[in-house]
């Protein structure tokens, strides 16, 4: 069953707001947004031009919670608490680093202004690069690399066509939420696409994640006939074709729960023993195959 939070009119400015929001929440197909996450100058040795990145993907209409008090219905705010003094506005507050367990350094917003880089304006090409010999564990958020002026299409598109006919990845800095990113740039389109990669810190070697696996080789004929079903399974990269079940299945308990229907719980998934791998892969080619015939059918 709905319940609905009794709240006073709104300001029609504040209501428009609200409704265009929820509109573009809703909407199947994302778009740029509105504000750029970031602008400043794309620098190529001495060729400049200006530009501002926008996020290349958009999750605006995922389903997200509020925390009520079950008794009111009423939001929870989440104030910011002092343990010996209690409530602090957040306007008050500073940033601190722990050196020692309760020890910190303060730093004021004029001395963290102190610290910033020629990156913080400026995405300036430091090195081209095979893109092969780019890990996929550095890639991380994709984003739009747009002109941000007139003027500076020329040497945009200049920048654009050298990538693309080197067939190289540009390498270059930004500061992008307070932090310095590695960011790597390819031709797209008409355009300049522009990735987030990770620094060499935030990954964990593979070999340290994967060092309790077993060295030893499975058996050549189970692998044979798991190359088979990979080969019946084989398809172009179609992202239209997937969706997020979880989320859709959120949307109809949503939807009926609204509707006052009566809620019947999913019985748990049960995983199966497998106990013969041989037989198991021999099963799973047998099934796959005839699902394909069927499909083809």
């Amino acid at each position: 069953m709905a319940v609905r939070k009794k709240t006073g009119p709104r300001p029609k400015s504040k209501a428009k707001k609200a409704a265009h929001h929820r509109a573009a929440a809703n909407s199947n197909e994302p778009r740029l947004p509105a504000r750029p996450i970031w602008q400043g100058q794309l620098r190529l040795s001495l060729v400049s031009c200006p530009v501002a990145l926008y996020g290349a993907t958009r999750r605006d209409a995922d389903i997200s919670f509020h925390l009520l008090n079950p008794k009111t219905s009423n939001r929870i705010r989440m104030i910011p608490t002092d343990p010996d003094t209690g409530p602090v506005e957040r306007a008050d507050l500073v940033k601190g680093y722990e050196i020692t367990k309760n020890h910190y350094v303060v730093l004021s917003a004029d001395e963290l202004d102190a610290v910033k880089l020629e990156t913080t304006h400026t995405i300036e090409i430091e090195r081209f690069v095979d893109e092969k010999q780019i890990d996929r564990l550095y890639w991380n958020d994709p984003y739009y690399l747009i002109p941000n002026e007139k003027t500076g299409v020329e040497a945009y598109t200049v920048i654009r066509e050298a990538l693309r006919q080197t067939g190289r990845i540009a390498l270059g800095r930004v500061v992008m939420h307070t932090r310095e990113r590695l960011v790597a740039l390819e031709p797209k389109d008409k355009g300049i696409l522009v990735y987030t990669l990770r620094m060499a810190d935030e990954v964990v070697p593979p070999k340290e994640a994967f060092a309790d696996i077993p060295a030893a080789r499975p058996d050549k004929r189970m692998i044979e006939i798991a190359r088979k079903i990979i080969e019946q399974q084989e398809g172009a990269f179609e992202p239209e074709k997937f969706h997020d079940r979880y989320e859709t299945a959120l949307r109809d308990l949503i939807r009926r729960k609204q509707k006052g229907e009566k809620l019947v719980t999913a019985e748990s998934v049960q995983d199966d023993n497998v106990i013969d791998l041989m037989e198991a892969l021999r099963k799973s080619l047998r099934h796959k195959g005839g699902a394909a015939k069927r499909k083809a059918g």
